[in-house]
């Protein structure tokens, strides 16, 4: 039995029966698996928990030594050097489809909060954007907001497999977040966006396995089915964004070859992976986050190996997150910021990447001018780089740096006010000069739970314990306005909790969504 939900308002076109109906069917034929890989996981973390590392699969082996390629590309997918990614917000979809930038990922995931409204809002606000129809009027200063003649390509990410949308139960059981999201849109969208010329276009996060690939895979092959469209008219793009997909990227492209799209260096939450898979290795501990950057070595390795891989199974390779906003009131930190952004870009595409990410349409002209200059061609996919093998050694070497208050209290401040603003409804937030999103806060609160469990000496000789948070943490809430709708005392309780308790909770999305349903 299907339980359908209250409808927010607008939404009876998208909560159809034919749709809920849909959903349903992908929920009870693909439910049990998303259950047994979830499971998976857990058994994979206690082993690392065990004192294991991640490795390359012996029994995979000759599919990372075979000669095989992903189907092709089809045409609006053959130049992607300029991504820009964001909510699904009215406004946001309809300022990054003019952004320029040649891709928009609307996303479900680390940067919108699933309030129910907002994830339903999303999904009618996509429907309209696919079919030409999405304006939007700003309450305050009264601009009209409409499509240009041209936008970018779109690409849709919907949420991870470890996530629920409680507001629809089937059999008793809130329908996973993934096929929830997938489900809506593809069946709203696919067959318009096929008549325009184009297709439904993914985004695939958190994936830790090929096993999880492949399940994608044949969720996609059923929906196809279901709609009458051919095998292989979807395409998907898989963020490598977990330390154990990193050993398996050969993998993850082959079991979705008829729909791959490449792969994207997924750079954030690939920190925070890293964190969550070795947090109880006492000689794996991280330095302040603000030292991670794209030329430590682990990350170097990562990103150089996803190029190789791409290129040679004949897909693109897609650069990382510029996560740098504008700043307006500062014209020489803002030229600093732009600096970082241009240096970052020009590393990418010096290492043979096929486009890139920014978080801004302020920053699509930069990326585009540093991707203009350096790669003229649609892409650099003929650019192949067997150079760059990497061994288990480099994907795992680990990061140098010093261990800071300053470091911590930066990880507090912003974790806190991210989680605060998560609580009211806003996924993407701007806070000291970057657009912060879900998987920079786990990074924060992973980070400081790590520095917890194995009592870190910081280098101004301070032992980072339960006590020393809470102090720091008191002492920064005092410094942050606290307005009449703020969630900033419960956001703190939480995050207090996140990075101190004994037992290290997979992702804040999980309780901080049970809050949302409260």
């Amino acid at each position: 039995m299907t339980r359908r939900p209250a409808l927010p308002n607008l939404s009876e076109a998208i909560l159809t029966p034919d749709a809920v109906g849909f959903v349903t069917e992908l929920t009870r034929r693909f439910g049990g698996r998303v259950d047994e890989l979830l499971a998976e996981r857990e058994r994979m973390q206690r082993r690392y928990d065990a004192g294991e590392l991640p490795d390359f699969d012996p029994g995979t082996a000759d599919i990372r030594n075979g000669d095989w390629t992903c189907a092709p590309l089809p045409a609006d997918l053959q130049d992607r050097r300029v991504e820009i990614t964001g909510p699904v917000d009215r406004k946001m979809i309809i300022n990054a489809l003019n952004s320029g930038a040649n891709v928009f990922m609307a996303d479900f995931e680390d940067s919108t909060s699933p309030t129910w409204a907002n994830i339903i809002d999303g999904q009618r606000n996509l429907r309209d954007a696919v079919r030409g129809s999405i304006d939007y009027l700003h309450p305050r200063t009264g601009r009209e907001y409409r499509l240009n003649g041209q936008t970018a390509v779109l690409f849709v990410r919907p949420r991870g497999w470890h996530l629920v949308e409680s507001h629809l139960q089937v059999d008793g059981r809130p329908v996973p977040a993934a096929l929830f999201d997938f489900g809506l849109y593809f069946f709203h969208n696919a067959t318009a966006l096929v008549a325009q010329g184009s297709a439904p276009y993914f985004y695939l996060p958190k994936l830790q396995s090929h096993r999880e690939a492949e399940l994608w895979n044949d969720v996609f092959v059923c929906a196809q089915r279901a709609l009458g469209l051919p095998i292989g008219t979807i395409k998907a793009t898989v963020l490598i964004e977990t330390l154990p997909a990193a050993f398996q990227m050969d993998e993850i492209l082959y079991a979705l070859k008829d729909h791959s799209a490449g792969l994207n260096c997924g750079r954030w939450d690939y920190i925070f992976s890293t964190i969550k898979t070795v947090r109880a290795h006492a000689d794996r501990v991280l330095p302040d986050r603000g030292q991670i950057g794209m030329t430590q070595p682990f990350m170097r390795a990562y990103t150089r190996q996803l190029v190789r891989i791409c290129h040679r199974r004949g897909v693109h390779a897609m650069g990382g997150m510029a996560a740098q906003i504008p700043i307006k009131s500062d014209a020489v930190r803002n030229a600093a910021a732009l600096q970082k952004v241009r240096v970052d870009k020009l590393r990418e595409v010096n290492d043979g990447h096929d486009g890139t990410w920014v978080a801004h349409p302020g920053l699509v002209g930069i990326a585009r001018q540093v991707f203009d200059d350096l790669m003229p061609g649609a892409n650099q996919i003929s650019c192949q780089r067997p150079e760059s093998v990497f061994g288990r050694d480099e994907l795992l070497a680990v990061p140098v740096g010093t261990k800071t208050l300053d470091g911590l209290r930066h990880s507090i401040r912003v974790g806190v006010q991210y989680l605060e603003a998560w609580l009211r409804g806003h996924g993407c937030v701007p806070l000291y000069d970057v657009m912060e999103d879900a998987a920079t806060a786990e990074i924060c609160r992973a980070q400081i739970w790590q520095w917890v469990h194995h009592r870190v000496v910081l280098d101004n000789g301070m032992t980072v314990d339960p006590a020393l948070v809470q102090q720091l943490l008191t002492e920064e809430l005092n410094q942050l306005p606290n307005a009449e709708d703020s969630r900033l005392d419960e956001a703190a309780r939480l995050f207090s909790e996140l990075c101190t308790t004994t037992s290290f909770t997979e992702f804040l999305t999980l309780p901080a969504y049970r809050r949302l349903q409260e």
